[in-house]
């Protein structure tokens, strides 16, 4: 057999053996378990737990607004079996929560919804009141408003009226909460209540904390409130750490993280003899709307109300790796039947490669979609991107191959469209940019997109329009230094996507000369 028709067997198979161990490597180290001290155990309950109704299809917003009672049974049967409490925010549809919670042997931290609309608050505040003394083993505390004055739908006045309105027909605690900063916002509400319901979350501050120091935030406002509202007691009304979304300065959501801030919190605060209140009993997808993909995950339970592995046992950031290694297994494969017999010993090194690259990378891009696509135009945004990838994988490994028959054809077309893949990734690349400079609090980086096609481009340069390219080039090249500035170098995500976007705008410049066209 002539040298040049042989399969040159050794360095593909090695170049295969490290893709497999690439992508084995890639998904076990996203989801390999972590073991930490357990927070809760069939001996040991936690304090209260904050509960919102709506399954994984429902959401507030709704009409008609209808609520699933044997959800909420269910809900409270799970929650009883960790909490002795749990936290409601709303009266509408929970009028039937106080008699299930008597069922299953659970307190009630009561709240009333309070807006700029009074007639809708004073609805809520009548229904808390009846609900308060109908079942006074049940509600420990009513809460009247929550967050209100954070969101400016009513004045400190106002609201302080309404908690004494309250306080003069319930024989319960009578509380408001927000975040801890409005308390000092606002002065006149802390004299009206008998104690103080303060919000922390390290994740949205201002200034964000990271993991490692969220406890350490979280224990000094504590203390500093227990100071200077003293004699009253100061309730965490919501504390946790959310498992999925973007990250902030050096705030990275993470299901792991998550456990540890809620295992560390939990273990800090009945040390110290703290009153506290976890956000929240189960991931709420609904959230996404208004709060981004983070504003989904917090949950203590995901919206299936399976475990997450927060509150005790091993805790793994993605406990379905398998399946992405599986997928991204078969697209390997896809790319190599595709490629056929590589055109030489260094095209047989580098296919299996390419595919691992591309294989990976989409998986990435499909579990980060799944994560945060909420309606179907966000849904045809990551299809179009995951296609774009596999255009693009399916050009290189044609690239790579010895090209006869149907696949010279096939990569014929392939190349002479290849400058509309490069333009089409340099496109997603400057629209995601903008978003990322104008409107990045609640989006996710998404750099596994684009990190493909920009590599393949890079290293194998195709003539793009020159004007679209030079503009979409611009467009990202004064965009990563603003959107760093705004991120903080401490944040490993934006770094990400800042190098993504200059391999990508290497590609874009490398693309403003004519192609010579590969072999």
């Amino acid at each position: 057999m002539p040298q040049s028709s042989r399969f040159p067997l050794l360095p593909y198979c090695l170049a295969l053996l490290l893709a497999l161990i690439a992508l084995c490597g890639l998904w076990y180290g996203l989801g390999k378990p972590v073991v930490l001290p357990d927070a809760a155990t069939p001996t040991h309950k936690l304090q209260c737990a904050s509960y919102s109704p709506f399954a994984k299809d429902q959401s507030p917003f709704d009409q008609p607004f209808v609520l699933r009672p044997e959800q909420m049974d269910a809900d409270l049967a799970l929650l009883a079996t960790r909490f002795d409490c749990v936290r409601t925010y709303s009266m509408t549809g929970l009028e039937g929560i106080p008699a299930l919670a008597r069922k299953h042997g659970l307190k009630l931290m009561l709240g009333a919804w309070v807006n700029a609309n009074p007639v809708d608050t004073e609805r809520e505040v009548e229904a808390l009141i009846k609900a308060a003394n109908q079942y006074p083993d049940v509600v420990q505390a009513v809460i009247v408003g929550n967050e209100t004055l954070l969101r400016k739908e009513v004045t400190g006045r106002y609201l302080a009226g309404l908690i004494h309105k309250v306080k003069a027909q319930v024989r319960q605690p009578v509380t408001y909460a927000d975040v801890w900063e409005f308390w000092h916002q606002h002065p006149e509400i802390a004299p009206a209540v008998d104690f103080v319901t303060i919000h922390l979350l390290p994740y949205w501050e201002d200034n964000p904390s990271g993991i490692d120091d969220a406890l350490a935030h979280v224990a000094k406002i504590r203390e500093d409130f227990g100071h200077e509202f003293a004699p009253k007691d100061i309730l965490i009304g919501e504390t946790g750490w959310p498992s999925e979304g973007r990250q902030r300065e050096t705030a990275l959501p993470s299901r792991v993280n998550e456990a540890r801030f809620i295992r560390g919190f939990v273990h800090m605060a009945e040390e110290k003899g703290w009153h506290y209140n976890l956000i929240e009993a189960f991931d709420q997808p609904w959230k996404r709307q208004s709060e981004g993909a983070v504003g989904g995950y917090w949950g203590l339970f995901s919206a299936d109300r399976e475990e997450k592995g927060v509150l005790a046992g091993p805790v793994s950031n993605l406990p379905g790796w398998p399946q992405w290694l599986g997928l991204s297994a078969v697209i390997l494969l896809g790319a190599l039947l595709v490629g056929g017999r590589p055109a030489s010993a260094r095209s047989a090194f580098l296919l299996p490669l390419a595919g691992a690259l591309g294989a990976g990378c989409i998986g990435l891009w499909l579990e980060l979609s799944v994560i945060t696509s909420r309606f179907w135009g966000e849904w045809l945004w990551a299809a179009a991107l995951a296609g774009l990838n596999l255009l693009v994988l399916l050009h290189i490994s044609l690239a790579l191959s010895a090209r006869t028959g149907w696949r010279s054809q096939a990569f014929d077309v392939l190349q002479r469209r290849a400058g509309l893949w490069l333009a089409t990734a340099g496109f997603a690349g400057a629209v995601l940019m903008l978003g990322m400079v104008f409107d990045a609090r609640y989006r996710s980086f998404p750099s596994a997109a684009l990190l493909f096609p920009a590599l393949v481009y890079l290293c194998r340069p195709v003539a793009a329009p020159r004007r679209e390219a030079l503009l979409l080039a611009l467009i990202i090249a004064v965009g990563i230094p603003a959107q760093l500035a705004m991120e903080g170098l401490g944040n490993l995500q934006a770094l990400g996507w800042a190098a993504v976007s200059l391999i990508l705008l290497g590609a874009l410049w490398r693309g403003l000369r004519p192609a010579e066209r590969k072999a």
